[in-house]
């Protein structure tokens, strides 16, 4: 295990809980920063984050707060958990109080919506030269608070880095991988969780395990054509952060992307799923940042792109799935 360490997790979503969670098992202190004080508040009177990840007690090594300076205070480590959407509104923030050289992390998935760039771009723009790392792979929150075995990635650009966040996350039941690759990685993390949404809806419209097998291994091309096209390495689709995510996603109702897509299966509408689910779906900003990455790219990706039509311009299930049906047939490979 690595030397005891102080560290800001900023986001108290049901992933950064969980992941405070795990820091503190590992005998880490949190400060667990949110910018609404009233969820901060909360979390401290119910001794969990009973809105986001209930039947958690909270340890005593994990400390909530609302204050970023009080999060940051004698920080030796900062863990970013934020959805993709405040992403570069935090790491901003983060530029104008950490001295040069610290090093921040992250486990956002998605893509930075206004601009279609991967979060480590962001965070190069807003945070300048210093060790960056994404973490990412198949790890749903409840899971991983209840301890139950788990594995991501830690991918970095600077190996030291990324072994030292792996050492920090790393315990009996969680083990953490190294890679280089943090453009596989990132955008793994992202795609996924639009392919999730597709998964969801098929079955939701009762299509069945050839469908939901299908999808998933024609997905994962998707994830490979764009990922390679980007800069990824072909191996890091074939791994947690890849397939292993992809799989977790598309096939368990713990992922609120699929549950999106259910919901849009039985009628409701984007909205009324969204409130249904009563958390941020990260697949639905990411549904729209894919389809122009990938029109700039002139990638094909007719599955994301179908989910996309269904969440951004009203159309319908079924007629997404027609769309993909028929389709001319072509060489598996190419």
């Amino acid at each position: 295990m690595s030397t005891l360490a102080r560290i800001a997790l900023l986001g108290p979503g049901s992933w950064g809980t969980a992941l405070g969670l795990q820091l503190c098992r590992n005998g880490h202190a949190v400060r667990l920063w949110g910018h609404e004080a009233a969820q901060v508040a909360a979390i401290r009177r119910d001794g969990e984050n009973r809105h986001f990840l209930p039947g958690h007690p909270i340890p005593a090594g994990m400390q909530p707060t609302d204050s970023l300076d009080e999060a940051l205070a004698d920080a030796t480590d900062c863990l970013v958990v934020v959805p993709s959407q405040a992403f570069r509104s935090v790491a901003r923030q983060l530029a104008e109080r950490l001295p040069s050289g610290f090093g921040v992390a992250w486990a956002t998935k998605g893509l930075d919506v206004a601009s279609g760039q991967l979060l480590h771009t962001v965070a190069r723009e807003e945070l300048g030269e210093r060790p960056l790392a994404v973490v990412s792979g198949p790890s749903f929150a409840g899971e991983v608070a209840r301890g139950l075995p788990t594995a991501v990635t830690v991918a970095s650009g600077q190996a030291e880095f990324a072994t030292r966040f792996a050492a920090l996350l790393h315990g009996q039941t969680f083990r953490s991988y190294t890679s280089p690759d943090m453009v596989g990685v990132e955008i793994c993390g992202a795609a996924k969780n639009v392919l999730a949404i597709a998964t969801g809806i098929a079955d939701g419209l009762g299509f069945g395990a050839n469908t939901r097998a299908a999808l998933i291994t024609r997905g994962l091309a998707e994830l490979i054509r764009i990922g390679t096209a980007l800069g990824g390495r072909p191996e890091t689709f074939n791994g947690l952060a890849g397939l292993g995510d992809l799989v977790l996603t598309c096939t368990d109702d713990q992922s609120r992307n699929r549950r999106m897509g259910l919901a849009l299966a039985r009628g409701k509408t984007v909205d009324e799923a969204k409130a249904e689910i009563g958390q941020e779906v990260e697949g639905v900003v990411t549904a729209l940042a894919v389809h122009r990455l990938a029109k700039r790219l002139g990638i094909e990706m007719p599955i994301s792109e179908q989910v996309y039509r269904v969440l951004h311009e009203g159309v319908s299930p079924a007629e997404a799935t027609r769309a993909l049906l028929e389709r001319e047939p072509k060489p598996e490979f190419v």
